[in-house]
C-alpha cells in the first residue's frame, strides 16, 4: 500500500487489511469518508450512483467503479457532477461533434433528474474541447438546442486529448439545489 494512503485521516482506525484494501472499492471509500465525517464533525457528504440499467449511460455505468470515482456528490447544497463524454449506451464514440455534446449534456440531464433537478439548476460548467477552434460551432448548436436561461457560467478549455481516442468533448458542471436542501 502506497504511504500516502497509510496515515491519512481517512484511514486511521482501520485494520492494516482494511487500508490495503482502500484504492479498490468504492464502499470503503464511502465508509471511510461516513467515518471520517462522525469523527471530525465534518460536512455530510452524499454521492449520486447512476443506476446499472440506466438508459443513457448504458454500458459506461461501470466507468465509475472501473475508475473509482462517484457521477456526482452532493454537498452543502451544491451538486458536483464529474465530466460527462459523448459515448453512446453501447460505448460507442460518434464521430460528429453535435451528437457527442448532446449525449453529455443528456447524461448531465441524467444525473440532475436523479437528484430531482433539471438543467435550469446549473450554475458553473466547463467543458474540454479537443480542436476546439474545429469543433465549436457544432458544439454551440447541439448546447443551445438544450441549454435555456437562465444560462450557467460556463468555461471552455482546449485540450490535446481525452480519456478515449475520438472524445471530442467533455462537460463537468455545479449544479444548486433549492435552498432549504
Amino acid at each position: 500500500m502506497p504511504r500516502y494512503l497509510a496515515n491519512t485521516s481517512a484511514n486511521r482506525g482501520f485494520s492494516q487489511p482494511q487500508r490495503e484494501h482502500a484504492g479498490r472499492s468504492s464502499r470503503w471509500n464511502k465508509l471511510a469518508r461516513v467515518r471520517r465525517n462522525e469523527k471530525e464533525g465534518a460536512m455530510t457528504i452524499h454521492t449520486v450512483e447512476v443506476p446499472e440499467d440506466s438508459e443513457i449511460f448504458g454500458k459506461s455505468v461501470s466507468a465509475f467503479a472501473s475508475f473509482g470515482y462517484s457521477a456526482a456528490v452532493r454537498s452543502r447544497g451544491h451538486l458536483f457532477i464529474a465530466g460527462t463524454v459523448g459515448r453512446r449506451p453501447d460505448s460507442a464514440i460518434p464521430d460528429d461533434i453535435e451528437e457527442q455534446t448532446e449525449i453529455a449534456i443528456r447524461k448531465l440531464q441524467e444525473i440532475l433528474r436523479l437528484e430531482g433537478l433539471d438543467l435550469s439548476a446549473l450554475v458553473d460548467v466547463t467543458s474540454y474541447h479537443v480542436d476546439i477552434h474545429q469543433h465549436l460551432s457544432g458544439f454551440t448548436k447541439a448546447k443551445s438546442r438544450l441549454i435555456k436561461p437562465p444560462y450557467p457560467s460556463w468555461s471552455l478549455i482546449g485540450v490535446s486529448a481525452l480519456a478515449s481516442p475520438g472524445l471530442l468533448v467533455e462537460i463537468r458542471a455545479t449544479a444548486a439545489y433549492p435552498d432549504g436542501i
